[in-house]
């Protein structure tokens, strides 16, 4: 499974909904941006103790092809030897196409199929189809890829914290650990 953030409050987040839930965090491959390549992650998730596996890509709103998307392409491409669950994108204010995404958890925990949240984990307009994340517009190449969309820790009044069990995260972990229509 991926996450596309890697700051210190998505960590934490993240950090915390994995362990909830018994998922190994890959935690080498967190930052922002992100200090691993792709065949250092793939080493990595191969030599977990435990699976599933959570990485956090970032690239810290590089323009363009970033570290954290040659990740995400990367592991995508891997199949031989991993199968990617699903990735949670996170939304923020950039100003790209996005991507359609399977799911959305609202900042409330509220699970909607088929449309996008904002970064503040509200839902958006009704004619809003796109999530716009800055590693996300390039998923939608992944037909069969589960994609679900989630606010940015941090930026939800605080309801996806770690304080708060990062429920949001976990949320969307959930979802892809079930890879099921069991959550509309």
């Amino acid at each position: 499974m991926m996450v596309t953030d890697g700051d210190w409050t998505a960590r934490q987040a993240v950090k915390t909904a994995s362990h909830s839930l018994g998922l190994y965090l890959l935690k080498a491959a967190a930052g922002n941006p992100m200090p691993l390549s792709g065949p250092l992650v793939l080493k990595q998730i191969l030599q977990a103790p435990r699976e599933p596996v959570v990485v956090m890509v970032d690239d810290k709103g590089h323009k363009g092809v970033g570290a954290g998307e040659r990740v995400i392409e990367y592991l995508l491409h891997q199949s031989e030897q991993i199968e990617v669950l699903g990735v949670i994108a996170v939304a923020s204010n950039s100003r790209v196409r996005g991507a359609r995404v399977d799911y959305s958890v609202t900042a409330d925990l509220q699970v909607v199929k088929n449309h996008p949240v904002s970064k503040e984990g509200a839902l958006e307009p009704p004619r809003h189809h796109r999530l716009e994340g800055e590693r996300v517009q390039m998923l939608e190449s992944y037909t069969g890829l589960l994609v679900v969309g989630c606010g940015e820790s941090g930026k939800m009044d605080g309801l996806d914290s770690a304080n708060n069990i990062a429920e949001a995260t976990g949320k969307g972990l959930e979802i892809i650990l079930e890879g099921s229509d069991s959550f509309a």
